[in-house]
C-alpha cells in the first residue's frame, strides 16, 4: 500500500530553536515505517516545498487542465495512496495553520474513505496534544478518519537528532513500538478500507459533491 505523510510546518528560521523541530519528528517516522512496515511505500510530502500555495486558491478552482503542475501531481499522489500520517506542531492550542492550508487545497473526495494517522510534538511538555484534538475534527471532516491511536512527542529536541534517529540517550525500540501502535491500527484500516474499496465504490454509492456548496442542502 501507499501512504503520504504531510509535514505541516513551514517555520524555518529561530528563534524558537531548533528551527524546524517537526522535520526530525517526521524522519524518526519515516525510520519506523521503512524498519517496521517495509511491505509498504511511504512518501513525505513537506509543506515547505508548496510555497506559492501559501496564497490559496484550491486546485479545485481552476479551469480544467490550468492547475499548477505541482498541485495536480499531488492531487493525483492524493487520489492513488491508502491513507495519511499527518504530522503537526500545535501553535496556540490548533494544528498547524501550513497544513491547513495545503490539505485544503484538495476536495475532501481525495482524501475520503481512507484512514489517517495523527502525530504532534512540542518543544515543551504537552506534545501537541491539544492540537490533536482539532485535528480530529478536521480530518474526519475531509473524510479520511483518524485512527484512535495518536502520536504525541513532547520536547522532541531531547528526544531526537537533526536527522530523525534518537539521542543517545533515548530508547528507539520504545519509541519505535510507541509509533507502533499508531501504525498498526493505520495499516489495519486502509487494507480493511482498501478491500471494500475494491468490491463496492464508494464514490458512485454516497456521490460526491463536485459542483457547488449547495449539494450538500437539505431538499
Amino acid at each position: 500500500m501507499k501512504f503520504l505523510l504531510f509535514l505541516g510546518t513551514v517555520r524555518d528560521s529561530t528563534p524558537p530553536k531548533p528551527a524546524r523541530l517537526g522535520k526530525r519528528v517526521a524522519e524518526a517516522c519515516l525510520a519506523c515505517l521503512q524498519e517496521r512496515f517495509q511491505d509498504h511505500e511511504i512518501e513525505l510530502i513537506d509543506a515547505l516545498d508548496y510555497p506559492a500555495e501559501a496564497v490559496f486558491k484550491p486546485h479545485f478552482a481552476y479551469a480544467k487542465s490550468k492547475a499548477p503542475d505541482r498541485l495536480n501531481a499531488l492531487a493525483d499522489k492524493i487520489a492513488d495512496c491508502d491513507g495519511f500520517i499527518m504530522v503537526s506542531p500545535e501553535y496556540n492550542h490548533s494544528m498547524s495553520p501550513a497544513l491547513a492550508n495545503l490539505l485544503n487545497h484538495f476536495g475532501s473526495s481525495l482524501f475520503a474513505y481512507k484512514p489517517s494517522a495523527i502525530v504532534t510534538y512540542s518543544a515543551g511538555q504537552w506534545g501537541g496534544m491539544r492540537a490533536a484534538i482539532g485535528m480530529r475534527t478536521f480530518l474526519s471532516e475531509l473524510g479520511c478518519l483518524p485512527v484512535s491511536a495518536m502520536i504525541h512527542v513532547p520536547k522532541a529536541q531531547d528526544v531526537f537528532t537533526e536527522d530523525g534517529t534518537p539521542q543517545p540517550d533515548v530508547d528507539q525500540a520504545g519509541w519505535f513500538d510507541y509509533f507502533g501502535r499508531t501504525f498498526n491500527q493505520l495499516v489495519w484500516w486502509a487494507q480493511a478500507a482498501g478491500e471494500h474499496r475494491d468490491r463496492v465504490d464508494p464514490h458512485a454509492l454516497m456521490r460526491d459533491f463536485t459542483r457547488d456548496p449547495s449539494q450538500r442542502n437539505a431538499p
